[in-house]
């Protein structure tokens, strides 16, 4: 039998780094340190006991008891208990048996813990309950409590709440209008359309969903963690303005409601005229919409806790309403309700102008009396029937044939003999059934649709009616269509009746097992709601007759809803019913949208928004409620059902849009991370769905498409220029990797075309001791060269060995990175850690870039005052690098005296760009200046090409071709051609080369080794005074020190790098064994210039011929250069190349500093040796 001993050592929570804060089960109480010594599990249900002493050591199996160990760490200049990542060292060998088995790993258990801690953690991990506690349980509970395991399930964490949603004011309000004027097929269409699109919206949700936990946000989580923060915050504000506007559409259609059919008259505003009618009502509209959105604002601010306590009920409302409806369908095939419809052949009358209820243009009566009593009795609403004429004894009994109230509305006077409207002559009134019911075969009347304009009258087309004037006042008493219908405009009033289909995953933290309640739910919600939606459509469309569905605000029957004379037992079930579950949907907007907003200003990627992450001390998000309830009121001052609903129909669509977007990007990128357990989508599907909620976007109102689209794409670049920097892993990121992917490989298909090349730069930066930039202003220019395009890579070099200064090479980095955030360039940093700059520099020139987008430019600094420069080296490594451009076939481009050239802030009013066009060499000098100019800093330049003609040259011919080809170019420019007479060398040409032959051979007897300069310090110790003397004399003439870090390595010069002790230590041995003997010697074979003879025999040498000819051709090209572009703003001319011979790198320097004697600003420019521009379109 195996004993099992384990160490129970308590400490706090926080000495832990694996456990995070949002692990309430272990950041509320005192963390508990197990250490297992066995391979047998130990139930986890086994409450550790705490004693005075430390941990207590508990034993199985064989009773032994294990020592304490909870202060075994005391000591050691750290307070921490043992970690429970890295093994203890300290305790006893009983102890360390897992120690022995993970021993090849404990110096990497810091940052690499054991799999029994990661499953550990993982195990304690709850997810928190979504939502924020109430202030008064914030109150009375003050400690931190131990949070409660989600219990919900699918019906009532996910079904249920996507119900309630789902359904709104548009199924009671607009369906059955929506039925009449479309007609069954077009309404079966419109809804079909509409479910299909939230149908495969489920599937794309459902995937990201069971992909991973989804906390707060829902559909904001979903997209910014799928897509990127900018699609997420653009995409999370349109779905925070979508239910904003839902809540004030919710509200206005309570307000409709109770204005309509509950309370008519509590209106306020009432119309004068039949004109203002429609006005008066938006008014009353705007004031009560105004009144409920403040109360349910109140009710919100003071606590979430009474609107979920309420949202049973409103749902009980719905459901009951619903049933109520089929009930109603079914009874009415044996008892249709008793709702007559008057009519005037076949147009609709207004039932609010049958004040004596009589529907006829005249009646007979016996006597006046009998007419006036009837007409003040009234009659039932629902009853409206011709009367009975009941003679009355009299001493005249004869009838008396009287006119009734419609006859004075279309005719002008209530005489009989008075002319009427024609339409009213030649028609008669009749009444019919408004609700004929089920078995009536009303159905095949409303199958096609029927769509108005705005003033037209109601009609039932199925009744004749003779020609007559067509005609139609307002001041009529018709029933008239209030806004134009068409297909499309359905489309969007009708949409958000199938939104609310996130309510399951913003819920994800309160269900059981989310990725599996989420898609069940959600999909089954969505087939109940589209059946009866579809179901309703067929019952409208069987039981009610069309000019009813027609009519939107039931001025037919009396002013009842219409949906409600279906209803059974009464239609006040569905008036009162919708009236609450309308405000309960206007609630939970009201409480959905801050959170949301909440949510979004809390990821801080929006920066304007951060305020509305603040909320009260229980979490409430008061300034969140607050902007909410504001923008709500912009909906309700539209105050129109009709208007409102398409605004919030664009938001949810283009939510909906990138929720399948965002599905179908992880599945063609095939993301590594992409794992979701709902295994029932494709990419095919949500494209699918991507393209129909694009189509109902533009179907429904293009101009409100575009407006949110607008929206969305403004908010899109704000967080890309402005918002957080934010790195979720999403998918747009993984697109970006997948198409930078495949453009290389395209790239790499073929060699570009000249019509192809920009310059891609490698700007190469030089860091000082402190790591700051020494040039930057070459950064400027490379950023005035590129206009903000294009790649450039920004690297430096860093001395030493890497695994000693990688510390050193990201400090370097960092630094570029904010030196290129500063000037504002885009591209990339590198930095390499070598033992020499020049083989750093060549490492970087061969390894930069990746297949196509490898540099083709390299830009570098001129070595300021490289004759008495500090860096012996800088100018020979400036020479190496010009030699690795070359080989590499890359263009060089060299700025000197780069302090000098204008910053990005520094505009350039006037002035030349000049390029002196020597040599060709790829037309880099042609493309150079072009580029500039698209600067704004050098845009208002001129431009001015020279060029060099010998005396054999025809100089005018060469201006015209020069002038042709920049035409063919599209280059402006002025062009000149300077002639450059044979002249013989001058003294001053020839004294300048001596000089500098002299210099260099001076140089060249100086380049001693590091031994060799040991040694002249011995020599120095036998009074040769003149020596001396001579010796300084020549270290005066130069300052250039010698290139000892040309003969020794790195570890050479770390040895050099001793304290005074040892070298004096080494220098006394080195004399010990350095006799005079061997000093004559030495003097005799060195005796070349160290000598006052040799070094007048080096004053009289004569210079090289070549040497001469450079250096006039140089002096020439210089006074040339300095008389026609002294006054440019900058002198673009080409760079000679280094000479084959190294022996020759100083002369080289002092050509190029002859040639650019007397200029301010000079860009030498080297091109790579292939054509750069063409004539060529």
């Amino acid at each position: 039998m195996t004993s099992v001993r384990f160490t129970v050592t308590p400490t706090k929570a926080e000495d832990h780094p694996g456990l995070s804060d949002t692990s309430p089960e272990v950041s509320s109480r005192s963390g508990t340190h197990v250490r297992f010594g066995s391979r047998e599990s130990i139930s986890r249900s086994e409450p550790p006991s705490d004693t005075s002493g430390g941990g207590t050591a508990l034993a199985g199996g064989d009773g032994t008891d294990t020592p304490d160990h909870s202060n075994m760490d005391q000591g050691h200049g750290n307070s921490k208990m043992s970690s429970v990542y890295i093994n203890n060292s300290h305790g006893v060998d009983d102890d360390d048996f897992y120690d022995r088995n993970l021993a090849l790993f404990e110096e990497e258990m810091d940052t690499r813990p054991k799999v029994s801690s990661l499953l550990n953690r993982l195990a304690n991990y709850t997810n928190l309950m979504q939502g924020v506690k109430e202030h008064e349980e914030a109150e009375i509970n003050s400690e931190k409590k131990k949070a409660k395991t989600p219990r919900m399930g699918t019906f009532m964490g996910v079904y249920l709440p996507c119900l309630q949603n789902i359904f709104g004011v548009i199924l009671f309000l607009r369906l059955t209008w929506v039925v009449g004027t479309a007609g069954v097929l077009q309404g079966l269409c419109i809804v079909f359309i509409c479910c299909c699109c939230t149908m495969l919206t489920t599937i794309s949700m459902s995937a990201i969903a069971t992909n991973g936990v989804v906390p707060a946000g829902g559909s904001y989580f979903m997209i910014s963690r799928s897509l990127g923060p900018e699609f997420g915050g653009a995409v999370g504000l349109c779905f925070y303005l979508g239910t904003t506007f839902a809540g004030a559409m919710y509200i206005l259609g309570a307000v409709e409601i109770l204005l309509m059919y509950i309370a008519p008259e509590a209106a306020i505003f009432t119309a004068k005229g039949l004109e203002g009618e429609g006005a008066a009502m938006l008014n009353n509209m705007r004031v009560y919409g105004s009144v409920c959105l403040l109360l349910m604002s109140l009710l919100v601010f003071v606590g979430v806790k009474y609107v979920n306590k309420l949202a049973s009920v409103f749902l009980a409302c719905v459901i009951i309403s619903i049933v109520s409806i089929y009930v109603g369908a079914l009874v009415s095939a044996f008892k249709p309700p008793n709702f007559t419809v008057c009519m005037l052949g076949n147009r609709t009358i207004n039932a609010h102008d049958l004040v004596d209820n009589q529907c006829a243009k005249t009646v007979l009566l016996s006597a006046e009396r009998d007419l006036a009593n009837e007409t003040l009795a009234g009659a039932d609403v629902n009853t409206t029937a011709l009367p009975t004429l009941e003679l009355v004894p009299s001493p005249s009994p004869i009838p008396v044939e009287k006119t009734t109230y419609l006859w004075s509305r279309f005719c002008q006077s209530a005489e009989l003999n008075t002319s009427c409207d024609d339409y009213f002559a030649a028609n008669n009134f009749s009444q019919m059934e408004g609700i004929p019911g089920l078995a009536s075969g009303v159905i095949a009347e409303n199958l096609w649709s029927s769509y108005l304009s705005k003033g037209d009258v109601v009609e039932k087309n199925s009744l004749s009616s003779p020609q007559g004037a067509r005609s139609v006042s307002t001041r009529q008493p018709y029933v008239f269509a209030d806004i134009t219908t068409s297909f499309t405009l359905l489309v969007g009033i009708f949409f958000p009746s199938v939104t609310g289909i996130m309510a399951g995953s913003n819920r994800s933290g309160d269900l059981k097992d989310a990725q599996r309640s989420i898609p069940i739910g959600t999909i089954l919600a969505i087939l109940t709601t589209s059946f009866v939606y579809l179901s309703s459509i067929i019952l409208f469309g069987a039981c009610i007759d069309g000019v009813v569905l027609r009519d939107k605000f039931g001025d037919s029957i009396q002013g009842n809803l219409v949906v409600g004379t279906l209803a059974w037992p009464t239609p006040w079930v569905i008036v009162v019913g919708s009236f609450f579950s309308t405000c309960g949907a206007g609630l939970q907007s009201l409480t959905g949208a801050p959170r949301l907003l909440q949510a979004i200003a809390k990821d801080n990627i929006i920066p304007f928004l951060r305020v509305f992450g603040h909320g009260k001390a229980n979490g409430e998000p008061t300034w969140a409620l607050l902007l909410t309830a504001l923008i709500a009121e912009l909906g309700i001052l539209i105050a129109s059902l009709d208007l409102v609903a398409p605004i919030l129909t664009m938001f949810f669509l283009m939510c909906y849009l990138f929720v399948n977007l965002a599905c179908a990007l992880q599945t063609l990128l095939r993301t590594p991370n992409w794992r979701p357990r709902f295994s029932y989508y494709h990419w095919t599907l949500s494209f699918l769905g991507m393209t129909i909620c694009l189509a109902l976007m533009f179907i429904s109102s293009w101009y409100y498409a575009i407006v949110a689209i607008v929206i969305a794409g403004m908010i899109y670049k704000y967080i890309e220029y402005h918002g957080a920097e934010k790195e979720w892993g999403d998918g747009i990121r993984g697109l970006s990797l997948s198409a930078a992917r495949y453009a290389l490989l395209r790239l790499e298909e073929g060699p570009p075309h000249t019509k192809n090349w920009r310059p891609q730069l490698l700007v190469l930066l030089k860091l000082d001791e402190d790591a700051h930039v020494k040039s930057p202003r070459l950064l400027t220019f490379a950023s005035q060269l590129k206009a903000g395009k294009g790649l450039t890579i920004v690297g430096t070099v860093v001395p030493g060995n890497f695994l000693h200064s990688y510390g050193e090479a990201l400090a370097a980095e960092q630094t570029l990175k904010l030196l290129m955030d500063k000037e504002r360039v885009k591209g990339f940093y590198q930095c390499i850690v070598a033992q020499k700059a020049r083989e750093g520099i060549s490492h970087m020139i061969q390894s930069s870039g990746l297949g196509g987008m490898k540099p083709n430019t390299v830009v570098m600094g001129w070595p300021h005052a490289w004759r008495q420069s500090e860096d012996p080296q800088s100018w020979k490594t400036f020479i190496h690098t010009v030699r690795v451009t070359t080989a590499a076939h890359l263009a060089l481009l060299v700025p000197k005296n780069i302090s000098l050239f204008p910053s990005n802030s520094e505009p350039c009013a006037d002035g030349y760009i000049d390029v002196w066009w020597i040599v060709h060499d790829g037309g880099m000098l042609m493309l150079l200046p072009f580029l500039l100019r698209q600067h704004k800093v050098w845009r208002k330049c001129g431009m001015r090409i020279f060029t060099v003609a010998q005396m054999e040259d025809n100089s005018i011919q060469m201006k015209k071709d020069l002038a042709t080809f920049l035409y063919h170019l599209r280059i402006e420019a002025e062009v000149e051609v300077v002639e450059m007479h044979d002249s013989d060398i001058s003294a001053y040409t020839y004294e300048r080369t001596l000089m500098m032959e002299q210099r260099s051979q001076m140089l060249h007897q100086m380049r001693l080794s590091k031994s060799d300069r040991e040694r002249e310090r011995v020599r120095w110790s036998f009074d040769d005074a003149q020596l001396v003397k001579d010796r300084n004399s020549m270290l005066r003439l130069t300052s250039i020190g010698s290139d000892e870090d040309d003969d020794t390595d790195g570890g050479e010069r770390d040895r050099a790098v001793a304290g005074d002790r040892s070298s004096t230590e080494r220098h006394r041995r080195v004399q010990m064994t350095w006799t005079k003997e061997k000093a004559s010697q030495y003097r005799a074979a060195h005796s070349g210039c160290s000598t006052p003879e040799g070094f007048r025999d080096m004053l009289s040498i004569r210079p090289d011929h070549s040497n001469v000819r450079r250096m006039h051709t140089a002096v020439k090209l210089n006074e040339v250069i300095v008389n026609k572009s002294h006054d440019a703003r900058v002198v673009l001319l080409n760079m000679p190349g280094p000479p084959r011979n190294p022996e020759g790198d100083e002369n080289y320097m002092e050509f190029l500093e002859v040639l650019t004697e007397g200029l301010e600003r000079v860009l030498l420019v080297r091109g790579g040796g292939s054509e750069v521009i063409t004539i060529y379109s």
